[in-house]
């Protein structure tokens, strides 16, 4: 309670001399409801979205306030359409009709965030953007590379910030939020603000986050099958400097998963004239130590044998940092132009992971890796007659340097050890042009979406000290080259159906992280991979069919279906390195493995939203979303699956199978619930749930991680919550939830950390 006392303290003292304005409430909420109707990502430019032929989910600035999260990709799952994976407190993997991590391209402001490291297992990079300071959020389904480039497979998730406002025809203008959370289930506590300062020609927005999360506490509401899944029953600690084996006073506490997050952003905005516009974006986040979780569960292997012991006495992040610039020039009404828009960023990210097993003193390892990307991308608008016309440029150029370490504890001795990526230059650059096409005809029910996208790929990767794994190849030169491109038709008969068929294809090339990476995959498996330069860009053909039906002006349904074809996927699979299939690594015996172009998958699936306005206030909405994905295989060969055994339990075998299944794979999954609004309050109760991800469902080469789920694989849950939100004067808002009433034991598929428990909600919002 002190804290909670402390934290509404630091908002009144922010809220003094707020109530000023008396109409900027009103306007804001007016410019958010023209805002919904369009969408950015499909072109670059603002585009209505029912033109669009792609699926597109909108999550505005309303929502994003009252879903009230922790972190982005909370945000996300509250959405109950996008899955996302965990293996730590820190982070979140969000999942796009089967594909994860580098096959899901984040975009924030308009520049991407995927660089040359981004791995294909799971990706915390996501929640590197505060959820307080975003406008909005738009999640495009499904081959997005014709716009985008390389990466786009499962779809794309861009990410809004806030902007200046200026003034308009007002002399000055102050806006701005400032915002106080504290959450139970791990002692929670968030500080927000931001601001906006505008005059006629020059704004200035800043905005200022900062998160507090201590240790996670898991549900006891445990299904009576698996009556200890996910306890925490015992931690390493320290007892006069010496790990010891401890037992957990609580073992629903996931200790050590508790972190610091802080976050910055600085935009300038200057009006030259009513056509030309000049924009700067900074851009801060930064972290304290994000403990890896799910690595801290791990049970050491004794000669072949699992012991008792945890191996590792700590395992985590380094302060994961990531800054970014970048100058936006926005004219429109050339003589020969609708809208040009010019984008040149910076990035500069840092991430490291630093690890020592139990009791090992003379091996703290350290590897560092730093990243800095330029980019620029170049997008111009053209309306003749009823087409609409975009065509653009784009370039990314990453620079990746990878250092590594281990420090003996007790003498201070510093040595060499290897690097997670080549030791010596890495670069990955790109370069594409693609043309975005929209035809509407005149009788006003039919539109036509096509678009067509080259680009080139060119990566190179040095080692200089080839000591530790004598490789082959010591420099890695690839140059790659795609096309894709997409064409859809919207069909609306009337005003309230709308018929929407898209067919689209996209590519993600091999970076850094595919070609050069060497790291240890499977701890439980005694696993490595090690580079294979070999590897070819993979490619994606989605067919989408979404059927929109309004049925008496309250109630609206939404249907849609795909299709995609997986080509040259790349997946581990067993290697040899020298002519060997084994190599020692961190002092084990380890199966080798390397990332190559060996499978081909197909994917289908549905999604399903229902909204329906009940009366005065009241609505009822539902969602469902499945998923279903399958490798081939080449049934000569004998493939790692899990079968059902005759004692009930599932069993990792071998057999000659013709396919098998695609890892990343969500379980069914969905959202329903009703909410009530009201002039001067909003409540909200609903259900969030998945289902069964039987483990004959899991990819056993994978990273499905079968070793955090039960024998069975990951049970199904539900979980019932509710959220409220009291105007308590016109700029202030009181929020409160309840989020797993139930208080249900549950992870999330393919998760090493257990999901939050019965956890109670408390906010302070104010607007002005």
């Amino acid at each position: 309670m002190k804290n909670i006392f402390i934290l509404l303290c630091l908002l009144s003292i922010g809220f003094t001399g707020f109530a000023q304005k008396k109409n900027i409430l009103k306007d804001t909420t007016v410019k958010e409801i023209s805002l919904e109707e369009v969408v950015i990502s499909a072109s670059n430019f603002a585009e209505k979205k029912k033109n669009i032929a792609q699926k597109i989910d909108v999550i505005s600035a309303k929502t994003i306030a009252q879903a009230n999260a922790q972190n982005t990709g909370d945000l996300l799952i509250s959405t109950g359409k996008i899955f996302v994976q965990k293996s730590q407190q820190g982070g979140s993997s969000p999942v796009l009709r089967g594909f994860e991590a580098s096959r899901v391209l984040l975009v924030i402001d308009g520049v991407r965030m995927n660089n040359a490291i981004y791995r294909s297992g799971h990706l915390q990079n996501v929640i590197t953007s505060d959820q307080n300071s975003l406008s909005r959020v738009e999640v495009m389904y499904g081959p997005s590379s014709t716009i985008y480039g390389s990466d786009a497979l499962g779809g794309i998730v861009h990410l809004m910030t806030k902007s200046p406002v200026l003034s308009g025809n007002k002399k000055f203008l102050t806006t701005g939020t400032t915002f106080t959370r504290y959450s139970s289930v791990n002692n929670e506590k968030t500080i927000h603000a931001d601001v906006s300062l505008g005059g006629k020609k020059f704004a200035w927005f800043q905005s200022y986050n900062y998160s507090d999360f201590g240790d996670m506490k898991m549900g006891s509401n445990y299904l009576s099958k698996y009556p200890d899944f996910g306890r925490r029953s015992m931690y390493v600690g320290h007892i006069s400097g010496v790990d010891t084996v401890l037992t957990n006073s609580d073992d629903r506490v996931q200790k050590f998963s508790g972190f610091k997050q802080w976050d910055i952003i600085q935009k300038l905005l200057f009006k030259q004239n009513d056509h030309i516009s000049h924009s700067l974006n900074f851009q801060l986040s930064n972290t304290t130590e994000v403990p890896r979780y799910d690595r801290l569960q791990d049970i050491k292997n004794f000669g072949g044998s699992i012991g008792t012991t945890l191996r590792f006495a700590e395992w985590y992040y380094g302060p994961q940092k990531r800054i970014m610039g970048a100058y936006e020039l926005n004219v429109t009404k050339l003589s020969f132009l609708n809208a040009l828009k010019v984008n040149i960023n910076y990035q500069d990210i840092e991430e490291s992971r630093q690890t020592r097993e139990y009791r090992r003193y003379d091996r703290f390892e350290s590897q560092v890796e730093k990243v800095k990307v330029f980019g620029l991308n170049v997008n111009a608008r053209k309306d003749i007659g009823n087409s609409e016309l975009t065509v653009g440029a784009d370039a990314q150029f990453n620079d990746v340097k990878s250092v590594a370490a281990r420090t003996n504890l007790t003498t201070g001795a510093v040595s060499k050890i290897a690097t997670r990526y080549p030791d010596g230059k890495n670069s990955m650059n790109n370069f594409g042009i693609f043309a975005q096409h929209l035809y509407k005809f005149k009788n006003k029910k039919l539109v036509i979406n096509d678009g067509i996208r080259l680009q080139t790929i060119h990566l190179k990767s040095q080692v200089v000290d080839n000591s530790f794994f004598h490789l082959p190849d010591t420099t890695v030169n690839q140059n790659s080259f795609a096309v894709t491109g997409n064409i859809g038709l919207v069909y609306s008969p009337n005003k309230n159906t709308t018929i929407k068929t898209a067919i689209s294809s996209g590519f993600r090339a091999p970076n850094i992280d595919d070609l050069s990476k060497i790291f240890e995959s499977n701890t439980a498996a005694k696993q490595v991979v090690v580079p294979n330069a070999n590897l070819k860009p993979e490619y994606t053909y989605n067919f989408d069919l979404t059927i929109n039906q309004r049925i008496a002006d309250r109630v609206t349904i939404e249907l849609t279906g795909f299709y995609s074809l997986f080509k040259n996927a790349i997946i581990k699979a067993p290697f040899k390195l020298n002519g060997q299939d084994s190599i020692i690594y961190n002092g084990t015996n380890s199966q080798v493995l390397a990332s190559q172009n060996i499978n081909k998958a197909k994917l289908y699936g549905f999604s399903f939203n229902l909204t329906a306005d009940i009366y005065k206030g009241f609505s009822f909405y539902s969602t469902l979303s499945f998923t279903k994905g399958r490798f081939k295989t080449d049934a000569s060969k004998t493939s790692a699956i899990y079968e059902k055994q005759s004692n009930g339990k599932y069993a990792l075998v071998n057999r000659y199978v013709s396919s098998k299944p695609l890892d990343h794979i969500p379980p069914v999954m969905g959202k329903t619930g009703i909410a009530y609004q009201h002039k001067i309050f909003n409540t909200e109760m609903y259900f969030l749930y998945n289902g069964w991800k039987r483990l004959d469902g899991y990819n056993a080469d994978g990273e499905d991680n079968a070793q955090y789920a039960t024998v069975d694989g990951m049970p199904s849950w539900m979980t019932l919550n509710w959220k409220g939100q009291l105007h308590v004067t016109k700029y202030l808002q009181l929020q409160l939830g309840i989020e797993n009433i139930m208080d249900r034991n549950y992870r999330n598929f393919a998760s090493g950390f257990s999901s939050a428990g019965r956890n109670f909600l408390i906010g302070l919002r104010a607007n002005w």
